[in-house]
């Protein structure tokens, strides 16, 4: 195969010809990516904790969550439609706050994807290993990472192949559980013998706060990360054949995709059951859901959501840690055989760094979960958040390039700028201040603290990188000046 040698400057204004990547992704991928980059395993998975913490009031957090990530992606597509790049908010951090910030959240981002595919394989594995328990689970784990990495190296197109139909069954599915919960809730389901409830279960149990307004700020914690993907488009749109169109849309139709998929299923799930229902904590709030409205195999039906839930982030994470990689590289930020392609556009040693880190962590999980994994998921938990920070702070500064520079670039604006745009720093910055006071095990205040311990290390290393590379800038001039 051939390769593509990368080049030293910025990338920002979007992969070009000279990139390597090539425009694989069609407009349908675009499209389901940004409907199912939403849609996490979370959703279904930890949604019940947060239900019997907050009581029907998670709603508030859901909603207080889905009004933070939208005005990020605001931001994000505003700066993404303007200069479409695979780097995304890296590349406009690097552009806007200066070298250190774009090469620190570009590794803690990759970090946090290579993590996140531990998690995910192990999740699968558990669920493939329930179904076929002649191998063994770190077997199911082995095979999933394969197989989700040799689709990544075919092609680009192979990536939007999977994720399109791995999104399309989340979106189906989440649309039938809605249409079936409200009409059980308003007892009409066909063959349905749950009692026509309305709404009375979001007041009629201790009201809609049973455990205190202070529970809506417990449930934020818990849904946050939920929410972590869905910038993941905008990285995605570089490979597209009209990225500033695809990011357009995307941003536009965030506001609808978080007010369906999460609030409008959760609703349901308060609404069907009392909050204090304890099959939400032993079943799962949606198998709970769908039991108490007489689904069969309500249990295997959501085990095979989830599953696709997961593979789905796995190929995502897959993907987009391969690609932030990639577009380190491309700013020398990273090792040059990152920034290699194949003659297919892909970038092969990015993929399978980041793939070989995910397996090393799969071991990590098995072999000691309770302390170095534990780590690795302590050190990049806050990291999220520490991304919406740093798009919040790039477009404050980008904002004013842009119209400088290239002000028909604009086709996307953040509202109310730069009102906004301070009042979504204020709310990241709270919830990182209130996740200081959460001490539980394995709360809110390791993940904070240990987060930020790995993005200081960071920041060092990029400050020391360039003071390095200043200084072998200025060596030969300074040498030349004293021969002579």
């Amino acid at each position: 195969m051939t390769a593509h040698e990368p080049a030293t400057a910025d990338h920002v204004d979007g992969v070009d010809a000279g990139s390597g990547l090539k425009a694989g992704l069609k407009n349908r991928h675009l499209s389901m990516i940004a409907i199912g980059g939403v849609i996490g395993a979370g959703l279904f998975v930890g949604s019940g904790s947060g239900i019997a913490a907050a009581g029907p009031g998670i709603l508030i957090s859901y909603a207080l969550v889905g009004l933070l990530v939208v005005l990020v992606m605001r931001m994000l597509g505003e700066m993404a439609a303007a200069n479409p790049s695979s780097g995304s908010f890296s590349a406009y951090a690097d552009r806007a706050l200066g070298r250190w910030a774009g090469f620190t959240i570009g590794w803690l981002y990759w970090f946090f994807w290579v993590v996140v595919l531990a998690v995910e394989a192990t999740a699968g594995a558990k669920i493939l290993a329930g179904w076929m328990p002649g191998v063994p689970q770190w077997g199911w784990a082995l095979i999933v990472m394969t197989v989700l990495t040799v689709s990544n190296l075919a092609s680009v197109a192979s990536y939007g192949e999977f994720e399109f139909w791995f999104a399309g069954i989340k979106v189906v599915a989440i649309g039938a559980f809605i249409v079936l919960g409200l009409l059980a809730i308003f007892g009409v389901l066909p063959g349905s013998d749950h009692a026509a409830t309305g709404f009375t279960n979001l007041t009629a149990h201790g009201g809609f706060l049973p455990n205190g307004p202070g529970a809506i700020l417990t449930g934020v914690l818990m849904v946050v990360f939920s929410f972590m993907g869905s910038e993941i488009v905008t990285l995605a749109a570089g490979e597209s054949p009209d990225p500033r169109g695809a990011v357009t849309k995307a941003t536009n139709s965030v506001i609808w995709r978080i007010a369906v998929f999460y609030l409008g299923s959760i609703f349901v799930v308060v609404s069907l059951l009392r909050w204090d229902d304890p099959a939400i904590l032993k079943d799962g709030s949606y198998v709970a859901a769908l039991d108490s409205i007489g689904i069969p195999h309500a249990a295997q039906i959501m085990n095979t959501v989830v599953l696709t839930a997961v593979l789905s982030c796995l190929n995502s994470g897959l993907y987009t840690a391969s690609r932030m990689a990639f577009s380190l590289s491309r700013r020398s930020d990273a090792p040059a055989s990152f920034g290699r392609t194949t003659e297919r556009g892909v970038p092969r040693t990015a993929i399978l760094a980041s793939v070989v880190f995910g397996f090393v962590a799969v071991a990590f999980n098995y072999l000691w979960p309770d302390t170095v994994f534990q780590f690795l998921l302590n050190s990049s938990g806050a990291i999220a958040l520490f991304v919406w920070l740093v798009i919040c702070f790039s477009q404050l500064r980008m904002r004013k390039i842009i119209e400088r520079e290239t002000p028909e670039k604009l086709v996307v604006r953040m509202w109310l700028y730069p009102y906004l745009t301070w009042a979504a720093i204020g709310l990241i910055t709270f919830v990182l201040g209130y996740m200081l006071t959460d001490a539980a095990d394995g709360g809110g205040r390791d993940q904070v603290v240990l987060s930020t311990a790995v993005a200081a290390a960071v920041v060092v290393v990029s400050l020391v990188r360039q003071r390095v590379r200043r200084a072998r800038a200025t060596a030969p001039a300074t040498d030349g000046a004293a021969a002579s």
